[in-house]
């Protein structure tokens, strides 16, 4: 008997070892605890090996160097810099060089994509074949070339800058760059700044009640004047009642060159137009796919409602769209953000120019190239949250 309740007992136990071992939830367990064993496991070791080498090379590790004076110049920055400066000094001026080429470039990329996109399925033959050749251009080759024909073909041929093109708002274009005037910030200019938000967020509550109001009584108000007035017509309102706190520093043409205002270099122009433009022929792509996925049932609903071609495309294709639109568009503005290292081609000092100077001088390989990863992973993070976020509120909502 004793035997008997023995072998029971066993065979319970091993019962339960092969509910566990057959468990998923219990396999899912054991199998990323070993994942993240391994891991550490690998990064441990790479940190130890990387440490051993840098001792062996009398390489110091940290990142105290970012202390020391730089010694070199940058030709275009949007703070204060000068060779006397620090190189952490310079590092902030080729993030903020790298984030101005992003911005823009994404703005401008998608404006042009946009037209473009909607251009390719246009009812007439030439604008439809200009949109696509444009396309077909710029999607078959590469950035870099791109960049090269912007720089060596484009800005360098432009007259120099005693014959530099006159262009609104007294700026100049030569082949020195572009010359706009520079605003100079007095007391109380902040406020401009403050009311300009003030009227991003006002306009926002006046959407969210006007779509409110639509849906409850089915009247619509017109909230694009409305936010233009608020944006626009505050700030104008705040400079009016500060007495104009900013001023304007106007390029003046002299007989060999131009003084005064603040210039866009060669470099910074060369591969903000070559992104901007290489990045909106596939953005464009992404617009006409997202436009002919809309079914079809719904123009003709339009039409049959008497609806005129550019209200039908405004108001009833592109809102469907951009939830087709929106997904494919962020890794385009990923990809344009990461194309911006290709600036070393041109001269241009963003993040991975002045870190690349940065690393010859001092040596400090891991540290500068981890800045680099830390860098370029925070914008690129920071964008797809913004981008699924909008991506959200976008999305159809099920009642």
């Amino acid at each position: 008997m004793a035997g008997m309740a023995l072998n029971s007992e066993t065979s319970d136990t091993k019962k339960r070892a092969s509910s566990l071992i057959n468990d998923p939830k219990v396999r899912g367990i054991f199998y990323q605890v070993l994942t993240l064993a391994l891991l550490v496991l690998f990064v441990w070791t790479v940190t130890q090996n990387t440490i051993h080498n840098l001792q062996k090379a009398n390489i110091a590790s940290g990142f105290g160097f970012l202390q020391g004076r730089a010694g070199f110049d940058i030709g275009q920055s949007l703070i204060a810099y000068t060779s006397d400066s620090t190189y952490g000094r310079a590092l902030l001026v080729g993030i903020l060089n790298t984030l101005q080429v992003a911005v823009l470039g994404i703005i401008t990329a998608s404006i042009i994509g946009f037209i473009v996109g909607i251009a390719r399925l246009s009812q007439n033959w030439l604008i439809a074949k200009l949109a696509q050749v444009y396309v077909e251009f710029f999607r078959n080759i590469p950035p870099l070339l791109v960049i090269l024909f912007w720089y060596k073909g484009v800005i360098a041929v432009l007259p120099q800058a005693r014959e530099s093109l006159n262009l609104p708002f007294q700026s100049y274009l030569n082949n020195r760059g572009l010359f706009v005037p520079k605003p100079i910030f007095g007391d109380g200019a902040w406020a401009i700044a403050v009311a300009f938000l003030i009227g991003i967020i006002a306009t926002v509550f006046v959407a969210r009640w006007a779509k409110k109001r639509q849906m409850l009584t089915g009247k619509p108000f017109h909230t694009v004047w409305t936010g233009l007035a608020l944006i626009i017509g505050l700030p104008i309102l705040t400079f009016l009642a500060l007495g104009a706190p900013i001023t304007f520093d106007f390029p003046v043409a002299g007989r060999f060159n131009l003084t005064g205002g603040s210039v866009l270099g060669p470099e910074f122009i060369s591969l903000y137009l070559a992104l901007s433009f290489y990045t909106a022929s596939f953005i464009a792509e992404i617009v006409r796919s997202g436009i002919k996925a809309v079914p079809k049932g719904q123009t003709e609903a339009a039409n049959a409602l008497g609806l005129r071609s550019n209200a039908i495309t405004r108001l009833i294709v592109l809102p469907q769209a951009l939830r087709i639109i929106i997904p494919p568009l962020t890794s385009q503005y990923l990809n344009l953000t990461k194309n911006s290292s290709l600036a070393v081609a041109c001269g241009f000092a963003d993040i991975y120019a002045i870190g690349g100077t940065m690393l010859n001088q001092t040596g400090q390989a891991v540290e500068i190239v981890a800045l680099f990863l830390v860098v370029y992973l925070s914008i690129s993070i920071t964008t797809a949250i913004f981008m699924n976020w909008f991506n959200a509120k976008m999305a159809l909502v099920e009642r």
